[in-house]
């Protein structure tokens, strides 16, 4: 079983598995490498659709996708993350095709928007996201606001 597993299920869908090792792979990057106490926990995970792909039954590569108007007025895909010790897997652009692909299937939309963590404007900016203008901090952690439409 050494194969990847890519999973999309509603928070009422999720395994209390499912959510633990989700909630525990988010902190360990959001918060923990990347030094930013902040609650993850943010009382938008019951409103999302959760992707994420599995090796051996442990989380490597997540992120959450939300209907239009609950985070902005497009749809939305947020906490991207790939677990620290599977990057050399290149997960990053299989996890956004995915998401975007996602968003367009189940929300019949291809307007997405996204708060994007600002040293991966590049990354973004490859899949049609394009910088809004709109640059804040957010957990102190430098931030733009980019749109795909």
């Amino acid at each position: 079983m050494n194969e990847v597993v890519w999973k999309v299920k509603t928070f009422r869908e999720l395994t209390t598995d499912e959510l633990y090792a989700i909630a525990s792979v988010r902190i360990e990057v959001f918060v923990v490498e990347q030094q930013c106490p902040y609650p993850d926990l943010d009382g938008y995970d019951q409103q999302a659709v959760h992707l994420w792909a599995e090796k051996n039954g442990e989380v490597i590569a997540y992120c959450r996708i939300f209907n239009p108007g609950i985070k902005y007025p497009e749809a939305s895909i947020g906490r991207v993350l790939t677990a620290p010790k599977f990057r050399n897997l290149k997960l990053g652009k299989v996890l956004m095709r995915f998401a975007i692909n996602t968003v367009e299937a189940r929300f019949r939309t291809a307007e997405i928007r996204i708060s994007a963590q600002d040293y991966l404007l590049k990354f973004y900016d490859e899949f049609g996201f394009a910088d809004t203008g709109k640059k804040y901090l957010e957990d102190d952690i430098p931030h733009t606001e980019m749109v795909r439409r």
